[in-house]
């Protein structure tokens, strides 16, 4: 009898304690706090680092009922990225529910090698602003992939602007000077970086391309990319793409100052907007390479040739 008494004390103890534990966790960390702050979640943020982030600003008292109350809630595959007013007169329901709308800026990414449009595409998604319009302000070539927080409220000149601004935070004085030492202007740096970006699916293919690039522009070869005629070509309504997936002989034939079959030197312009890593291959590029082709394989590896003789025989192993 009297074991069974200490057992039942200690179950009511242990319950008791739970439950203060639990419900002093969920109170607001501070009532007489007067102040908000700005709590920032980033894209891919898992419930764990998101408590412990809390806990590190003093928005909650404990990360664990944070943890037990969200799940409580049902609520973990709510909650968004983005960045919140929050304040620690909030208790740890308000704390969590907010975590799930009303964030004051939007998380945007953009990948290296899309072209205006579909960058104009994810912009009108996110912030409801007419494709046409960004379209129309966006210069191809400087909208520079990354990963963005950009204010729920902005207008499409001022996304542009800090597409634009991030450009020339990573486009440094330095990668410049390296430019001017291969007499490229910045125009053709970004408008062969583009070229490199929609050519090299791997990284460890980039600088070869670049190479060959400069190379052939340096002999007043074509250049013969088929993604400027992708470019010139546009959007394929029965492939629901920019990009054309097989060009035809005739393809090879349009009439545009972007076909780069038919036309020596460098297109008008860019055709997509490249990332620092192709930026960087056409700034450190060889012009005195030994290769003049490339083929890709079909996992998109690219294979390099310095005669027409080496570029039909890896043709006949690559891609045949």
């Amino acid at each position: 009898m009297k074991k069974a008494l200490i057992f039942l004390s200690i179950m009511v103890f242990g319950i008791t304690g739970g439950y203060l534990y639990f419900k002093e966790g969920t109170l607001p960390v501070n009532k007489n706090e007067k102040e908000s702050k700005i709590f920032v979640i980033s894209k891919g943020d898992e419930l764990t680092t998101i408590a412990n982030n809390l806990s590190n600003e003093k928005l909650i008292r404990n990360k664990i009922v944070f943890f037990f109350v969200v799940k409580q809630m049902g609520i973990e595959k709510n909650i968004q990225a983005g960045d919140f007013r929050l304040s620690s007169v909030m208790d740890v329901y308000e704390i969590a529910q907010n975590l799930t709308h009303g964030t004051l800026d939007i998380w945007v990414t953009i990948i290296e090698g899309l072209r205006k449009e579909e960058i104009a595409q994810i912009i009108s998604k996110e912030f409801s602003i007419p494709e046409i319009e960004f379209v129309n302000l966006a210069q191809e070539g400087y909208l520079f992939p990354d990963t963005y927080l950009i204010p729920r409220q902005a207008t499409a000149e001022s996304i542009l602007t800090i597409l634009k601004n991030n450009f020339y935070q990573k486009y440094t004085p330095e990668l410049a000077q390296k430019a001017k030492g291969l007499k490229l202007s910045e125009s053709e740096v970004v408008t062969l970086a583009s070229l490199v970006e929609r050519e090299a699916r791997f990284d460890s293919d980039r600088q070869g391309v670049a190479n060959v690039l400069l190379k052939r522009l340096s002999e007043n070869w074509p250049l013969q990319i088929d993604a400027t005629i992708q470019y010139a070509l546009g959007y394929q309504p029965v492939e629901k793409t920019w990009w054309k997936i097989n060009l035809t002989h005739d393809d090879l034939e349009v009439d545009s100052p972007y076909n780069t079959y038919r036309n020596t030197g460098l297109p008008p312009g860019s055709i997509c907007n490249p990332g620092l890593a192709s930026l960087q291959a056409v700034v450190n590029a060889d012009p005195n390479t030994a290769f003049r082709f490339y083929v890709s394989d079909k996992n998109g590896h690219l294979h390099f040739a310095r005669t027409i003789e080496e570029h039909n025989e890896n043709i006949r192993k690559y891609v045949q």
